[in-house]
C-alpha cells in the first residue's frame, strides 16, 4: 500500500525498475534533504548518501531532517536515519566523508544507475562530474539561488556536460584596492580572507596566483611597497608559536604597514589617509559576558576585536605548526564553518576598517560575505527536488533517450573530451615503462589490448609531469615509488604529427591489484577515442616587411598550454590574475544551498 500511488502512476514495470536502481546522491544539505526524502517515499531501492559536513545551527531553517539535538553530527548519518522514519523499508547507506578520498573510485560509481548532485561547492561538483564521464553513469546536477533554481542531466557523449559551458565569473576586486586603498568593509574582509589569512597559514605561493605582475608608472610605487610587505610576513612566520607572535603580527599589518603606506603622499591626495592603530592587549574574554547569539550579531569594539584577533591567530598557528610537522606541505584554507577561522578573518577586517575610516561588520555578517552566502529559500529547494527525481524517473526508467534533443557535447571542452580508462594493475611492481608499453599496444579483436596511443607521449599526475620523450628518467621506477597509487589519476597527452586526429587526451584511472604480476594489466574503457579539441585559429595579421625568426611550436603543445602544461618548465602554470577572488568555491549563478 506505500506504493500503491506511485505504483499507479508510472506503472508496474516501470516502478519495478525504479525500486531495483541503485541511486548516489552527493551532498545532504539544503536540497539533499529534501531529495533523500523524495526518493525514499518514491520507492528508489539501494540509496547510497554521501557528505562532509556536520550539522550547524545555522541549517535548521530548511534542512528539515535535522534537529537542534543534531547539531554538531554528521549530516549524512543524520539525514539517513531521518529519512528511514518516512520509509522503514529504504535501503540507505550513509557515508561521512569527502567524495575525493580514494574510497570513491571509477569501480564504486560504476556500480550506481545514476548519481545525484546536490553539492555546495564547485570543485567537488567538477570531481563528480568527471568521475561520471570516467565511470559511463548518468548525471544530474542541481543548483539553487534564491527563487531561482535548475536541474540539468548529463550523459557521456549524448549531451553537454557540466564543464561544456563557461560559467559565471566570480565577483572580483583589484589588488591595490584590497592591499592599499579599500573604500568598503568587503575590501577589508577579501584582504582579511584572501590575503593575510593565506601569508601566515597558507602557503606562501597560494596568494601569487591572484597579484599584478604588471608594473605601471602609476602603480610602480606602491608594488614596491606591497612586495616588502609580503617579504616582511615571511620572515614573521618564524616567530609563530612564541608569546610575542601575536603582538608581532598586530604591530606589522595595523601599525608599521599602514605608516609605511603614509609615506605614499600621492595616494592620499583624494583619499583618507589611513590612521595606524595602538597595541592594547586586552586583559578578558568578552565574549564570556555576552550570550552566543548576541556575541555573533554584536559589531565587536577594537579592544574585543583585538582580543579575537590575538585568540585565533595563536589556535590557527598551532595547528598549523602541528600539522606540518607530519605534512610539511600542509596549508590550511578558510572554512567560514570554523570558528577559528571565521573569528581571525572577522576581527581582522574589522582591525583594517578602523584603520581606513570604515564601517565594521557582526561575525554573522562576515561569514555571509567572506562565505560568498546567498540566502537559501526551502521552497525553491523543495521544488528543484522533485524535478530531480522526476528526472531521474525519466533517464532511469526511459528505454529510449533521443539525442536530437538533448544539448549536444561541446567539441571543444577540455573535461568530455577526455578519454577515461580505468587500469587494473599491481602499483608496486609495475613501472612507468611498463604503463607506458600498455598505453601503446594496440587494442586487441576483443575489446582487449592496449589504447593504441601513437606519437610523442607525455605522462604526467596532477602538476608532475612524468614522463615525456625529453625526460625518460623515470621509466624503470615502479609506480608505487612515484607517488602513483590506487585511485590515482594520470593523464595521458600525445603529438603524432603523420596523423593529428589521432592526438588525443586520456586519463588513466590506477586501479591497484596486488595480485597480478610485474607485466599483468586489464584496461577497460573505449577504445573509440575522441580526438583532442584544435587550439582555435589564429586570425591572419599583416605580413612582416622584416624578415624575423620565427619560432614553431607543435600543436599538441599549444593545447597542452592552452589546459595550463607547460613542456618548456615541466610543471603547472599558475594564471596570473590582477584581481582578487572573493571566494575559491561557490558558483556564483549555481550556488547549491
Amino acid at each position: 500500500m506505500r506504493y500503491s500511488g506511485v505504483q499507479a502512476s508510472m506503472g508496474g514495470d516501470s516502478f519495478e525498475k525504479v525500486s531495483s536502481s541503485r541511486v548516489l546522491m552527493v551532498g545532504a544539505g539544503g536540497i539533499g534533504c529534501e531529495l533523500l526524502k523524495n526518493l525514499v517515499m518514491s520507492g528508489f531501492g539501494e540509496i547510497e548518501v554521501v557528505d562532509l559536513d556536520t550539522i550547524d545551527l545555522s541549517n535548521l531553517n530548511r534542512q528539515f531532517l535535522f534537529q537542534h539535538k543534531h547539531i554538531g553530527k554528521a549530516k549524512a548519518h543524520v539525514a539517513r536515519e531521518s529519512a528511514l522514519g518516512f520509509n522503514p523499508d529504504a535501503n540507505i547507506l550513509s557515508h561521512h566523508a569527502s567524495i575525493y578520498e580514494p574510497q570513491f573510485d571509477i569501480a564504486w560509481f560504476k556500480k550506481f544507475d545514476i548519481v545525484l548532485n546536490a553539492l555546495d561547492n564547485l570543485a567537488a561538483r567538477r570531481h563528480v562530474n568527471a568521475m561520471c564521464l570516467a565511470a559511463n553513469v548518468p548525471l544530474i546536477e542541481s543548483g539553487t539561488e534564491g527563487f531561482v533554481g535548475q536541474t540539468t542531466l548529463h550523459m557521456k557523449r549524448l549531451t553537454r556536460c557540466f564543464d561544456c559551458d563557461a560559467l559565471p565569473s566570480r565577483k572580483t576586486y583589484p589588488v591595490c584596492t584590497i592591499r592599499s586603498t579599500p573604500s568598503a568593509p568587503i575590501h577589508c574582509i577579501v584582504w582579511a580572507k584572501s590575503y593575510l589569512f593565506t601569508q601566515l597559514f597558507g602557503k606562501a605561493e597560494d596568494e601569487e596566483e591572484t597579484m599584478d605582475k604588471e608594473e605601471t608608472a602609476e602603480n610602480a610605487e606602491e608594488l614596491v611597497h606591497l612586495q616588502r610587505e609580503k617579504d616582511a610576513l615571511k620572515r614573521l612566520r618564524d616567530a609563530a608559536g612564541t608569546p610575542e607572535y601575536g603582538k608581532l603580527v598586530f604591530e606589522k599589518v595595523f601599525i608599521n604597514d599602514v605608516k609605511g603606506l603614509l609615506v605614499m603622499e600621492e595616494l592620499w591626495k583624494s583619499r583618507r589617509p589611513p590612521t595606524p592603530l595602538s597595541f592594547e592587549p586586552p586583559v578578558q574574554d568578552p565574549s564570556s559576558t555576552v550570550d552566543a547569539l548576541e556575541w555573533d550579531r554584536k559589531v565587536w569594539s577594537i579592544a574585543e576585536n583585538t582580543k579575537v584577533f590575538l585568540d585565533s591567530l595563536h589556535e590557527l598557528a598551532q595547528t598549523v605548526i602541528e600539522k606540518r610537522a607530519e605534512d610539511a606541505e600542509y596549508s590550511m584554507s578558510f572554512d567560514k564553518d570554523e570558528l577559528p577561522t571565521l573569528n581571525f578573518v572577522t576581527a581582522t577586517a574589522n582591525l583594517r576598517a578602523e584603520v581606513y575610516g570604515l564601517e565594521k561588520k557582526s561575525r554573522f555578517e562576515v561569514k555571509e560575505m567572506a562565505g560568498n552566502i546567498i540566502p537559501a529559500v526551502a521552497t525553491t529547494n523543495a521544488i528543484i527536488a522533485g524535478l530531480i527525481v522526476m528526472s531521474a524517473i525519466k533517464t532511469w526508467v526511459s528505454t529510449r533517450i533521443n539525442p536530437e534533443g538533448l544539448a549536444k557535447p561541446n567539441p571543444n571542452c577540455g573535461v568530455c573530451s577526455i578519454n577515461s580508462f580505468s587500469i587494473a594493475i599491481n602499483t608496486e611492481t609495475a613501472t612507468l615503462g611498463d604503463l607506458l608499453e600498455h598505453v601503446q599496444a594496440p587494442p586487441g579483436p576483443n575489446g582487449d589490448g592496449g589504447i593504441g596511443v601513437t606519437g610523442e607521449i607525455a605522462i604526467q599526475e596532477g602538476d608532475r609531469l612524468l614522463y615525456d620523450v625529453e625526460f625518460d628518467d623515470n621509466l624503470d621506477m615502479p609506480l608505487k615509488e612515484l607517488g602513483l597509487k590506487h585511485a590515482t589519476r594520470v593523464m595521458i597527452t600525445n603529438e603524432d604529427d603523420d596523423e593529428p586526429d589521432k592526438n588525443v587526451i586520456i586519463t588513466l584511472h590506477l586501479d591497484h591489484r596486488h595480485n597480478m604480476s610485474k607485466s599483468e594489466y586489464i584496461l577497460e574503457g573505449d577504445r573509440t577515442l575522441v580526438p583532442r579539441p584544435r587550439p582555435a585559429a589564429v586570425p591572419a595579421v599583416a605580413p612582416v616587411v622584416a624578415e624575423q625568426p620565427v619560432t614553431t611550436v607543435p600543436a599538441k603543445r599549444v593545447a597542452d598550454q592552452d589546459m595550463g602544461f607547460d613542456h618548456a618548465s615541466k610543471k603547472q602554470k599558475a594564471g596570473e590574475e590582477d584581481v582578487i577572488e572573493i571566494d575559491a568555491e561557490d558558483d556564483a549563478l549555481m550556488v547549491i544551498d
